[in-house]
C-alpha cells in the first residue's frame, strides 16, 4: 500500500471517529502521527464519507421519524433505521443526528408533555467554509465545547472567534450549555467591538436558534449563518481552536475544580491572543496583527 494511500485512510478513520465517537480531533491526529494542520486542509479539500452516509441516514430519519408520526425515540430510532437499511449504526450517531435537527419522541417518561419543533430560527450556510476575511470583525465563528472535571462534573467553554486574525473576541465558561452562556459571550464580543456588524457563523445548536439570540443578531445588523446539519467542517476553524486548546492546556493537566480550569482557559486565551505566533499572520499573534491591521 503507497504512503499516499496509508495517510488517506488515517484522515477518513479520524473523521469517522470524530462523527460517530465524538473523539477529539487533536488527540486522534496525536495517535496517528499526523499534524493536525495536514488533516484540516484535506478534511477542506475533501468531504468525508460519513458526511455523505450521515446526510442520507438523515433524510431517512426524518422519513421514518414521519411514518411513525414522532412517537420513536432515538433508541427505538435506530433499531427500526438498521432494520431498514441492513447496517449496524450506532445509538450515539443516531442521537446526534437526531439532535442536529431537534427531532425527539412527543411520547416522554417526564410528566410534561413535549412535542417534536423544528429550530425556530435557521439560516443557510452563508459562510459557505469562505474561512478568510479581509477585515476585523467581518466574519465571526462561534461554538460550546465541552470539559470533565477529575470531581465528576462538567464545565461548558463558549467562543467566538474572529476568521480575520483568528483571534478569541469574547469567551465565557459556565457550569451549563444554555442560553445564558451563549449571550454572555455574544454580548461581551459586542461590548468589545462596539461597531461590528459581523457575518456570525455557529451550528444549529438551540441556544443559535432561539428567537432572543436572533434579536440580538439584528440589534446589531449582523447577519446569520449556520452548518449544515452534521457537517463539523462548516465550522471548521472554530474546531480546529478547541483542538488547540484542549491539546496544548486541557490534556496536560488535571482540572479537579471549576475554578483551576476557569483560571487556566483565561491563562491560555490571553497566551493565544498575544504570544502565540502564527505563520498565516506573518509570524505576529492575533491580537498584534488585528492591531496592525486596525492601525493600516
Amino acid at each position: 500500500m503507497s504512503r499516499r494511500i496509508q495517510r488517506r485512510r488515517a484522515y477518513e478513520t479520524i473523521c469517522a471517529l470524530h462523527q460517530e465517537k465524538g473523539y477529539e480531533i487533536a488527540s486522534l491526529c496525536a495517535l496517528a502521527g499526523i499534524p493536525r494542520g495536514s488533516y484540516y486542509k484535506w478534511l477542506n479539500r475533501e468531504t468525508c464519507a460519513s458526511e455523505k452516509e450521515n446526510t442520507l441516514l438523515l433524510e431517512e430519519l426524518i422519513r421514518l421519524y414521519s411514518e411513525v408520526n414522532g412517537i420513536y425515540g432515538y433508541r427505538r430510532m435506530t433499531m427500526n433505521v438498521n432494520s431498514r437499511l441492513k447496517r449496524n449504526y450506532n445509538r450515539k450517531r443516531i442521537y446526534r443526528l437526531m439532535k442536529s435537527v431537534h427531532m425527539q419522541a412527543v411520547i416522554r417518561r417526564k410528566k410534561k408533555h413535549y412535542i417534536m419543533s423544528e429550530p425556530r430560527v435557521t439560516a443557510e450556510n452563508v459562510l459557505n467554509r469562505e474561512f478568510t476575511a479581509d477585515r476585523p470583525n467581518e466574519k465571526w465563528l462561534t461554538d460550546v465545547t465541552e470539559f470533565k472535571l477529575q470531581n465528576g462534573k462538567k464545565a461548558y467553554l463558549s467562543a467566538i472567534l474572529d476568521l480575520h486574525d483568528k483571534s478569541i473576541v469574547a469567551y465565557a465558561l459556565g457550569h451549563s450549555n444554555n442560553n445564558q452562556l451563549v449571550f454572555d459571550t455574544f454580548d461581551a464580543a459586542v461590548n468589545a467591538n462596539p461597531d461590528a456588524h459581523p457575518l456570525f457563523h455557529s451550528d444549529r445548536g438551540y441556544q443559535y436558534t432561539s428567537r432572543q439570540f436572533k434579536a440580538k443578531l439584528d440589534g446589531i445588523h449582523a447577519t446569520q449563518s449556520m452548518s449544515r446539519p452534521g457537517r463539523c467542517i462548516d465550522n471548521g476553524p472554530m474546531e480546529g481552536f478547541w483542538g488547540i486548546l484542549k491539546s496544548e492546556m486541557y490534556y496536560l493537566q488535571l482540572f479537579h475544580t471549576f475554578e483551576e480550569l476557569e483560571k487556566a482557559i483565561h491563562e491560555y486565551i490571553v497566551f493565544y491572543n498575544t504570544r502565540r505566533l502564527q505563520a498565516k499572520l506573518k509570524g505576529l499573534a492575533p491580537l498584534a496583527f488585528r492591531n496592525q491591521t486596525l492601525v493600516a
